[in-house]
């Protein structure tokens, strides 16, 4: 069990309340993610919980939203996979099941391939110059396929201004 160093830790359950309402203030987060926080200021896990269930009754919580917009944020950031993004999600506390369930609403009308292009205009346009071991390597790392890979590697080798 964890223990807090200097001071007394909340103790009643408005009180752990309280404490889980100023780390959401911070920045959006997932139930999983603030029983973590609880827990690692001495929460008990049936207390963690039942704050968690609070805060969702409350609409605080809602790891469906929470999923949603992060997803949505992510792709406009740093676009990636649909592989990389469920891992992503899965290990801040996403259900897969409710992972996959946004993860096709979001993606629905958007193909890896197109995603795979952002990515790399996006590397262009910060004024990255990329080889393409550095592209085959970055489009890797964010969780793209590898036949969209190839795909695009294969539009990149094709002679550019045949018309000269």
């Amino acid at each position: 069990m964890a223990r807090r160093v200097g001071g007394k830790g909340p103790q009643s359950p408005e009180e752990w309340l309280q404490c889980a309402v100023r780390y959401l203030a911070r920045l959006d987060r997932t139930a999983a993610q603030v029983e973590r926080f609880l827990a690692g200021k001495g929460a008990s896990p049936a207390q963690a919980r039942q704050v968690t269930s609070r805060l969702s009754a409350l609409r605080y919580l809602d790891d469906r939203a929470y999923a949603t917009r992060w997803v949505a944020a992510r792709l406009v950031r740093q676009p990636m996979g649909r592989a990389r993004l469920k891992i992503e999600l899965v290990e801040k506390g996403v259900a897969e099941a409710l992972a996959d369930g946004v993860l096709r609403e979001a993606l629905e009308g958007l193909d890896e391939e197109t995603l795979a292009r952002q990515a790399l205009r996006l590397q262009r346009r910060k004024g990255r110059r990329l080889l393409p071991s550095r592209a085959v390597s970055l489009l890797r790392q964010r969780g793209f396929e590898e036949e969209t890979i190839e795909r695009i590697m294969e539009d990149c080798r094709e002679p550019e201004g045949r018309d000269s």
